[in-house]
């Protein structure tokens, strides 16, 4: 595999083995006032969904809860019984708990799949302390957002700067699908039809 450098490229791949589904902070008090909420609520839960169907680990944050409020009720219904790790830190890696959750995983799973708010604040900061530890980073582009359109892309382009590959939430799912022929394939095939980009 070619390595990262000046003319090179090294490619990042998403499997059902390396990654790891993250969903950052879609509060209450926050997700409706960021930029086209509709469309960061409905694909944070179509990863909620694809990760179920697909056994993959899943990790919901929530940013000072006592204060901003718990998870949206629409995704919270798609999650019941998981506790989300609450931090006060904007980027996840400088959080003591969620470290700790992270580092217990199997090893194979060296790839963050990003998704949740803002976009240019607590996604960029994970991001980056994501990378700096070796991570590899897929953020679906139009499962983040912020407050502005202005600061959703600036953190995209942020992100994408620092190394992280930006996508979209179809473009994960079928990266790790692979193939129109399997049960998870069918499974996810009504929510595909209907979902919100």
């Amino acid at each position: 595999m070619p390595e990262k450098g000046i003319g090179k490229v090294k490619l990042h791949t998403v499997s059902t083995e390396n990654s790891v589904i993250l969903i950052i902070d879609p509060q209450e008090k926050l997700l409706p006032k960021v930029f086209e909420p509709e469309r960061v609520m409905n694909n944070c839960i179509l990863l909620i969904k694809f990760a179920r169907i697909m056994g993959l680990p899943l990790i919901l944050t929530t940013q000072y809860e006592k204060g901003i409020g718990p998870i949206v009720e629409k995704i919270g219904k798609e999650i019941p019984g998981t506790s989300p790790i609450d931090k006060v830190e904007f980027g996840c890696f400088n959080n003591t708990e969620f470290v700790r959750h992270i580092e217990q995983m199997e090893k194979s799973r060296n790839t963050l799949i990003l998704s949740g708010i803002e976009s240019h604040i607590c996604v960029t900061q994970t991001a980056l302390g994501a990378m700096e530890r070796g991570y590899n980073v897929h953020v679906a582009s139009d499962a983040v957002s912020s407050r502005t359109e202005w600061n959703w892309k600036a953190g995209l382009d942020r992100m994408r700067e620092a190394g992280a590959t930006i996508s979209s939430t179809e473009m994960i799912i079928f990266e790790i699908l692979k193939r129109s022929d399997s049960a998870e394939f069918q499974e996810m095939l009504p929510d595909l039809r209907h979902s919100v980009t």
